[in-house]
């Protein structure tokens, strides 16, 4: 499959990256520096700017889907939906945040008392482009969200899939490996089963 990654040099974008090279993916990655970026014959470097909707339409064409990891206060929405689907790239995964994730019906983490006010901003910023792709009839996208906590870890293959609701662990923790949410994304990517639709990785 041939892929564009927008922010692949990131940390999660960057772990993205590897598990779709591991397994066989030619991967165009788009970011602002391009020295960031590993060498690999399956891997196209290509500067681009996420604010230009037509330079990033023209780097978007051609490709079998489009995969973004951004920040949500990075990008402006309606102008990045507008990019890909002027490519004429129709299926799109969207890295998304765990803050639009519901503790229990009607009560979203974000809103919590428990979420820390300095993650806030950009969480409710997710929770907004989430609630923008829930409007997108013309774009087979799928939004991830991870659990609470998503750190460099392990690449263990082993964690379960949920809906809307925050995942916990027996513990009581609700935590993701970066290794093991790219496993999860790219296996969304081979076998599509969250089509217009929000699902969640956690242990």
């Amino acid at each position: 499959m041939k892929i564009a990654l927008i922010g692949a040099s990131g940390n999660i974008g960057s772990k993205i990256l590897a598990e779709a090279l591991s397994r066989g993916h030619a991967v165009t990655a788009i970011v602002r520096n391009t020295d960031a970026l590993p060498t690999h014959d399956r891997l196209s470097a290509r500067k681009g700017d996420v604010g230009d909707e037509a330079g990033l339409s023209a780097l978007l064409t051609g490709h079998d889907a489009v995969i973004s990891s951004l920040h949500f206060s990075a990008f402006d929405p309606d102008s990045l939906l507008a990019a890909i689907k002027t490519s004429g790239v129709k299926r799109y995964i969207a890295v998304g945040g765990a803050g639009s994730l519901e503790l229990k019906p009607g009560l979203r983490l974000v809103d919590s008392a428990e979420f820390p006010a300095e993650w806030k901003p950009e969480a409710r910023k997710g929770a907004d482009y989430l609630a923008r792709l829930r409007r997108e009839q013309d774009l087979d996208w799928t939004f991830i969200s991870p659990s609470i906590m998503i750190e460099p870890g392990k690449r263990t293959g082993t964690f379960r899939l949920g809906g809307d609701t925050v995942l916990f662990a027996p513990d009581g923790s609700s935590r993701i490996s970066q290794e093991d949410y790219a496993i999860a994304l790219i296996d969304e990517l081979e076998n599509p089963t969250h089509i217009r639709q929000r699902f969640t990785v956690g242990y």
